[in-house]
């Protein structure tokens, strides 16, 4: 299972794991805390191709529908059905059972412009300082 410290984070909450040339992408712990109670998930189908930034997965909480974008430019290679099956697993563990898609990156090195941990725990921080005023 990915730790978040060997994950790589988008501005849009994202996280993106590589292994294996295969990139697993879901929600950080932060955005389905902020999502609340998640009952609906509707993940990309293989073989889409996505550009970094493309809106390609819809997920409903109880209060609203988010849209989910891809960290990175690749092929939808695999959907989490768990998720579709039982979405509140994607609250329960965002980084473990609750992954919403899987794919072949076009540019693996492309995951080195998104933000590391580190990177996001600080965006996080400043975020949050920016919302309370």
């Amino acid at each position: 299972m990915p730790k978040p410290e060997d994950c790589r984070f988008t501005k849009t909450h994202e996280w993106a794991c590589s292994e294996g040339g295969t990139v697993t992408v879901g929600v950080s712990d932060h955005a389905q805390h902020e999502i609340t109670d998640i009952v609906f998930v509707e993940p990309p189908k293989a073989g889409r191709q996505v550009k970094a930034g493309d809106s390609c997965c819809v997920v409903e909480s109880v209060k609203a529908a988010f849209d989910i974008y891809a960290p990175i430019a690749g092929e939808v290679t695999a959907a989490n059905e768990a998720v579709t099956k039982d979405p509140a697993v994607v609250n329960r563990s965002p980084m473990e059972q609750g992954w919403l898609f899987k794919m072949k990156p076009a540019n693996p090195g492309e995951l080195n412009k998104l933000m590391d941990w580190n990177a996001y725990q600080a965006f996080l921080k400043t975020a949050e300082a920016h919302a309370g005023h």
